[in-house]
């Protein structure tokens, strides 16, 4: 049986149910039945920080990526002309191509009339296998390269160890992205963790829309839960989803969690819970899942065709921020909602499109919207496919031989949409002209008004590809805005991980603001995170939330941070007035409540010390 373990949400205790999910069958299972995780969370895998792997071994995963013969070359334009990724510059005769955008689709090297594009392995990420004869359980892990962005390659080249006739448990990617369609298909079961948050709501809505789109048995899971579960609960009964089961909240948990421990070894009340959710999980495999049509992007506020702003001050150019986090859930949209109120003539942006809710705290008063279109989709006319094959060599497997068939072949191909990446390869080879790209919606933009503060934000379609053009779109509004109303600066929440949405976020601003907490997760993540920003080398300061959670930890955490040359500009301590500011739907300085606010009320003088 195959079971995804999936969030929407970052920070939810994805990675932590998977891991005490795996330690308990593993050990009550392993004279009868072989158990597998696989950590699929490529952009930032943590589950090898739990288990601890002494012995493992590295798989290259690689890709095939283009490579120019400047003395083939003539310069025509070709190859730039049909890139649909901006990968590719011609520059005084001379093709340029820039690695963090190359997708290796193959195209280049197809169009190029001179034959002077060749393709060659490219290493873009591994996949790590323990070889430790002592675990109860198969443990591997993949992790993409820092600046990379094909993370379902290394998702795909993982999957290959799962192992037949066991129980496998894949821990997935936050988010609503191709990482976790690709996690999520061959399940037999998708088991989503929530939080009863109004963000852990929001962003379970998208997720059971994708799981539920893809046709999964799913149920959720209720971490963190302190008794108060209706929100979630009744959205479960009314899409018809089972709760599998709760998991309490207690400090006691997360502060075994901050050390790396597994918890169900820690605490043996734990192991009849996990009994009770592997059994619920049993009975979902055989049930048929609901339809799901309910809209998930409804914003509060009015709808307009066009949202007016005055003037937000008198400066000529502005500055641009990012808030960031690497770990999904350390608190980074808690930080930026509260800048956004601190901080005066500003602008703000949120590039978590997989699940954006900063606007669920801002709670816009007005809105527009438009449909965002980003790259093509390929469709096969099966009346004209002849079955030759050539589009089979697509890079990306969107070519099925599964089409209907013809006056000329028994069966056509068929383009598997959820794999198509809109590069237009096929189209150009087919020999008969039977495929076409078309246009394809992938979200919405917004720009919202909540006091008159402008924001730019957007909601991804949900399985749709996240290339890093919708993040992209997104700053440029708030820049546009930032100039036409003179504001002084930007102001954006950004997305977990590495992979590409966070390259579209972090090129090119002023300062990047990473917001860790102390746990061995948050510590790995943060490193990893700094070594993107220092790739693109782009200023970095570091805030501590929950820092007296493990103060051994916070401690490290200044000494990475010293290291790089990094300043740590704040620590916010464990305060349960955030979780109530949240549970109202209000920021912490709105909620003024506790010492985490005494501390995030002064932030904003910090910050403006570091730009």
């Amino acid at each position: 049986m195959n079971i995804s373990i999936a969030s929407g949400k970052g920070g939810t205790g994805k990675t932590t149910f998977a891991v005490n999910l795996a330690y308990y069958l593993g050990e009550k299972l392993h004279n009868s039945q072989k158990v597998t995780l696989l950590d699929c969370d490529v952009e930032e895998p943590n589950c090898h920080l739990f288990i601890k792997p002494n012995k493992t071994k590295e798989i290259a995963v690689t890709v095939l990526h283009p490579v120019v013969d400047n003395e083939k070359c003539d310069g025509c334009g070709k190859c730039v002309e049909k890139c649909n990724y901006n990968a590719l510059a011609l520059v005084k005769k001379k093709v340029l191509l820039f690695d963090e955008l190359c997708h290796s689709c193959g195209l280049c090297k197809v169009v190029c009339p001179q034959l002077a594009i060749k393709e060659v392995p490219h290493q873009m990420g591994k996949v790590i296998i323990s070889e430790d004869e002592t675990n109860s359980f198969f443990f591997g892990y993949g992790l993409l390269n820092i600046g990379e962005s094909l993370a379902p390659n290394v998702v795909k080249d993982l999957k290959k160890h799962r192992i037949d006739g066991a129980i496998n448990i894949i821990d997935s990617s936050p988010g609503t992205g191709c990482p976790v369609v690709e996690s999520l298909s061959d399940a037999d079961v998708t088991v989503l963790v929530t939080e009863p948050t109004p963000f852990g709501l929001h962003d379970l809505k998208l997720a059971v829309q994708l799981s539920l789109k893809m046709r999964k048995p799913t149920g959720i899971v209720i971490n963190r839960s302190d008794g108060d579960d209706k929100i979630i609960a009744q959205f479960a009964e009314k899409i018809g989803i089972p709760i599998l089961g709760r998991i309490p909240f207690d400090r006691k948990y997360a502060e075994a969690y901050s050390t790396g421990k597994i918890l169900v070894q820690e605490f043996a009340e734990l192991a009849d819970i996990f009994a009770g959710i592997y059994n619920e999980i049993i009975d979902l495999k055989t049930s048929e899942p609901p339809l799901f049509k309910e809209d998930n992007f409804l914003l509060s506020g009015v709808k307009k065709d066009e949202v007016v702003f005055e003037k937000q001050g008198n400066a000529d150019n502005f500055k641009e921020i990012i808030v960031i986090s690497g770990k999904g859930g350390t608190g980074k949209t808690t930080i930026t909602s509260s800048l956004a109120q601190l901080a005066k003539n500003r602008v703000l942006f949120d590039t978590d499109v997989d699940a954006a809710d900063l606007q669920l705290l801002l709670k816009p008063t007005e809105f527009q919207e438009e449909i965002f279109i980003s790259g093509q989709m390929a469709h096969i006319d099966s009346e004209k496919c002849i079955a030759c094959g050539l589009c089979k060599e697509c890079h990306f497997d969107a070519i099925d031989m599964n089409g209907p068939k013809n006056d000329f072949v028994q069966i056509t191909y068929k383009v598997d949409k959820q794999h198509c990446e809109g590069c237009g390869f096929c189209a150009y080879v087919c020999p008969v002209s039977a495929i076409t790209m078309s246009p394809e919606p992938t979200g919405k933009c917004f720009i919202s008004k909540t006091d008159n503060i402008p924001m730019s934000h957007a909601e991804l379609g949900v399985g749709a590809e996240n290339s890093g053009k919708l993040v992209t779109q997104v700053r440029n509004t708030a820049a546009q805005l930032a100039n036409k109303l003179h504001a002084s600066q930007t102001i954006g929440d950004g997305p977990p991980g590495t992979g590409c949405p966070v390259i579209a976020s972090v090129t090119g601003v002023d300062l990047v603001i990473i917001v860790t907490e102390p746990t061995v997760s948050g510590l790995h993540d943060m490193e990893r995170v700094i070594k993107l920003t220092k790739h693109f080398g782009v200023k970095t300061s570091v805030i501590i939330n929950k820092a007296d959670l493990n103060k051994d930890m916070s401690n490290k955490i200044h000494e990475v941070a010293q290291f790089a040359n990094i300043s740590v500009i704040a620590e916010i301590p464990f305060d349960r007035n955030i979780h109530d500011a949240l549970m109202k739907e209000q920021t912490i300085i709105e909620y003024a409540k506790g010492e985490a606010y005494e501390i995030i009320k002064n932030l904003w003088s910090k910050i403006d010390e570091n730009l």
